[in-house]
Parts: C-alpha cells; sequence; structure tokens
C-alpha cells in the first residue's frame, strides 16, 4: 500500500461522513485523488493536517495560508501579475482585484506542510503546488507524483505538462 512507505503515523482513513463534514466545515471539495489517498490512511505527525482531530485554528490557519501569501505582497513588493490585467493604483484596490480573481479559483487545500492540492471534486490530476507567498511552484504533477518526489514512494507520472490551476498557474507563470 502506497501509504505505508510514507514516514510517519498512518490513521485509519476517513470514511464518508467524515470526509463530508470536513468539506462542510471548511467549505470545499476535495479533490477526487485527495478524498482516495484520506480514505485509505490518515497520515498524522509534523506537516500533515489531522482534518479528523486537529486544531482548528491550525487548520484554518493552513487553508488561509495561500491567499494571505499572495496579499502580503501587494503592498509591500507591489506584486501584480500581467495576465490579470492593470494593476490598480492603490494597494486596497488591488487587494480586492485579487480578492475577486480567487473566488473563482478552486481552494487550495494543504496536503504537506507547505504543498497544496486544488479543492475541485470534478477534476483529477492537478499538480501539487509548493505555496509559500507568492513562490508558487509545481511540486508534482498531481497527487501521485508528489508523493513520489516528496517522500520516494509509488512511481513518478510520466512527463506532461501540468494542468493550469486558476489563478494560481499565472502566478506561477509570472516567476
Amino acid at each position: 500500500m502506497l501509504l505505508a512507505g510514507l514516514p510517519t503515523e498512518i490513521a485509519p482513513g476517513l470514511d464518508e461522513a467524515e470526509l463530508a463534514g470536513v468539506e462542510r466545515r471548511w467549505g470545499f471539495r476535495f479533490a477526487p485523488e485527495h478524498r482516495t489517498l484520506l480514505s485509505a490512511g490518515l497520515p498524522l505527525g509534523d506537516g500533515w493536517p489531522d482534518w479528523r482531530s486537529g486544531d482548528p485554528d491550525r487548520l484554518a490557519a493552513r487553508l488561509a495560508w495561500p491567499v494571505e501569501g499572495v496579499l502580503s505582497e501587494v503592498g509591500p513588493t507591489s506584486f501584480w501579475v500581467p495576465a490579470w490585467g492593470p494593476r490598480p493604483g492603490d494597494d486596497a484596490e488591488a487587494e480586492a482585484a485579487i480578492r475577486l480573481l480567487l473566488a473563482g479559483a478552486p481552494a487550495m487545500v494543504p496536503v504537506f506542510g507547505h504543498r497544496y492540492l486544488p479543492a475541485d471534486p470534478e477534476v483529477t490530476g492537478y499538480p501539487v503546488l509548493s505555496m509559500y507567498g507568492v513562490d508558487v511552484i509545481h511540486y508534482g504533477l498531481d497527487l501521485l507524483d508528489y508523493l513520489y518526489r516528496e517522500f520516494g514512494v509509488g512511481e513518478p507520472a510520466e512527463d506532461r505538462l501540468p494542468l493550469r490551476v486558476p489563478f494560481w498557474s499565472d502566478v506561477i507563470d509570472a516567476a
């Protein structure tokens, strides 16, 4: 089993009621492969979000991390991506514009540390992104590829271009 190769404790997987409860509480839907992984086993320990009994404040902070990271760069560095159109002259207007763009993007769900997978129940195969402020990079072509690259378990994905993630791929392209 893939999870057995991870260097951490693996608790019993989340059942359907638990998965639905997490999604309801936090306002997102897991990607299909993320849901499958978490139903097979729940990785626990440093860096892993504990969706069953983790500290709600810590989970909330981890879910907010990607958005806060981008917004923190709007004023100090005048961060803006050309694909978003002309940057508003005022930092508050620029932040409002980014929030509007983010409303159309999938939520980013922590997988491990600052590695995130888009929350979209309709799409399988989104890349895992490493997210630290506006330093956003692909860390795996999909969840299985990420687990291989980060932990050496499973198999790497076939070489291909990663799927585009609304909003976040623009941040990657601007780097």
